[in-house]
């Protein structure tokens, strides 16, 4: 018996509306204000370096991460940052210790800089303990989240609100000041979480940030410095 086209034909002309569907395809369109970093337009400049992992263009205004041992970033040439905030959407896994993804900033060199990453597989866990795990504020190379977890528990991490999910885009915004930085996950109007800032480091490019064996997607990335 003949197979009908019809249900592939429907998959075709479907799936470019799905693509659109914001966590689900396309990233939301960003409303911040400030300077906006076109991520696509880097990479095709070579503006947009990788550090152990491959650069790739999934949207107009979006770009993956690949998949590696050991972190990666994908710094922004030649932005640079020292106080004030940083936005992005980013798009992770609910893949357990398979997904970590954020920003770096205040680079000094490749191993040398502060971060602020998320675990989306830890946003909805039924465990405590991992979904206080959920955001992370760490600086490398001195304090990783290992050491930071084992000497001041608790406090650089936090769980994010129970509305998230893991596998949409997600915004992140992180605030830089002199002495702390402010992190917020999504649509919250309070900081998601609130740490002193760790290391000397001020000023620098930022970067797209995955940890060990994680890739990412990231859009929308925008820089607003303080206002002195």
């Amino acid at each position: 018996m003949r197979r009908s086209v019809w249900p592939f034909v429907i998959v075709a002309l479907l799936a470019p509306l799905v693509a659109c569907i914001p966590g689900r395809g396309a990233p939301p369109p960003t409303a911040a204000s400030g300077s906006a970093i076109d991520l696509a337009e880097l990479l095709d400049a070579k503006k947009l370096r990788g550090v152990n992992r491959t650069v790739t263009r999934i949207h107009p205004t979006a770009v993956r991460l690949s998949a590696a041992r050991g972190t990666g970033v994908a710094w922004a040439e030649p932005a640079s940052f020292s106080n004030g905030t940083i936005e992005v959407d980013v798009r992770g896994r609910d893949a357990y210790q398979q997904s970590f993804l954020g920003l770096a900033f205040h680079r000094k060199d490749d191993e040398t800089y502060e971060a602020v990453f998320l675990r989306p597989f830890n946003f909805r866990a039924s465990d405590p303990v991992r979904k206080q795990h959920a955001v992370q504020y760490i600086q490398m190379p001195d304090n990783d989240y290992d050491r930071l977890r084992r000497e001041a528990p608790e406090e650089f991490e936090n769980p994010v609100d129970d509305s998230l999910v893991p596998t949409d885009w997600v915004k992140l915004r992180v605030v830089v000041a002199a002495a702390g930085v402010k992190i917020y996950v999504g649509s919250v109007t309070e900081p998601t979480l609130e740490v002193r800032k760790l290391g000397r480091l001020y000023g620098g490019q930022v970067g797209l940030w995955v940890g060990n064996g994680s890739g990412g997607d990231f859009a929308n990335i925008v820089v607003t410095p303080e206002v002195k």
